[in-house]
């Protein structure tokens, strides 16, 4: 069936799912996690779940209560330790938010802008355009509101690459703490020169390569979870798989 995990990509996963060596054995762990990319996929409701993957319920459930467990969270920090440390790159993408009243979830990363009700996906992915780190704010709020939980953890000798709504001081100011370069272009309005590469400048696609890639899985493209953790699940779970891929294709 369309979206299930392959062989390789189960190899991979299998050994960071969590254990259960105890008490009834669980449900098989590959039908429920093809189910959950089923939905994340096609952005069908859980009650649209073909049968073939079992209760819809059974799926549904093991995704929050893995999500409230961090499993997935962990699942990214664990491929991200493989990254290419040497480019950083940092940016955001407006999701628009489907069928939710904004008066009724105003702590759940929702906000009014251009779009209408929206959220905002920050995310800092490596050299190749695979995620690091990824975070969810209103669709209304400032790019850089989350940049500096994002650069947390910069590497000495790494370059960072954003566009000029991350020319700020105090973003610069955190790179070199970190030993790290910010290669940001200047706002028209900056008086101090700075140096800046236009050359090196142009990797910087690779981030908005990776919105893209995301955006085909349908529960990303359009955000149908009231709840602001469900939604940055679902793209967690499109950002695993974009690393699965890679792992596949590097073998």
């Amino acid at each position: 069936m369309r979206y299930e995990l392959a062989d390789h990509e189960w190899t991979a996963i299998k050994p960071m799912l969590p254990n259960k060596p105890r008490g009834v054995p669980r449900v098989n762990d590959r039908r429920v996690l093809n189910g959950i990319f089923w939905v994340l996929r096609s952005g069908a409701p859980w009650r649209d779940l073909p049968t073939a993957f079992g209760p819809y319920t059974t799926c549904y459930n093991r995704f929050v209560r893995w999500r409230r467990a961090n499993v997935w969270g962990r699942i990214i920090e664990a491929l991200a330790t493989a990254q290419d440390a040497a480019v950083q790159m940092i940016d955001t993408s407006i999701v628009r938010v489907h069928g939710a009243c904004i008066t009724r979830n105003q702590r759940q990363s929702m906000g009014r802008s251009r779009g209408g009700l929206t959220s905002k996906i920050h995310a800092v992915v490596d050299g190749n355009g695979l995620p690091v780190r990824l975070a969810l704010s209103p669709g209304e709020a400032h790019d850089v509101r989350l940049a500096g939980k994002l650069l947390s953890r910069l590497k000495s000798g790494s370059m960072l690459l954003a566009d000029r709504g991350y020319d700020a001081d105090w973003i610069r100011e955190l790179a070199m703490k970190k030993g790290a370069w910010a290669n940001i272009p200047p706002k028209s309005n900056r008086s101090d020169p700075i140096c800046f590469s236009p050359y090196l400048y142009r990797a910087r696609n690779q981030v908005e390569r990776f919105f893209n890639r995301i955006k085909q899985c349908r529960r990303v493209a359009t955000r149908y979870d009231r709840l602001a953790a469900n939604y940055l699940a679902f793209i967690q779970l499109a950002s695993i798989r974009l690393w699965l891929r890679l792992n596949e294709s590097a073998s």
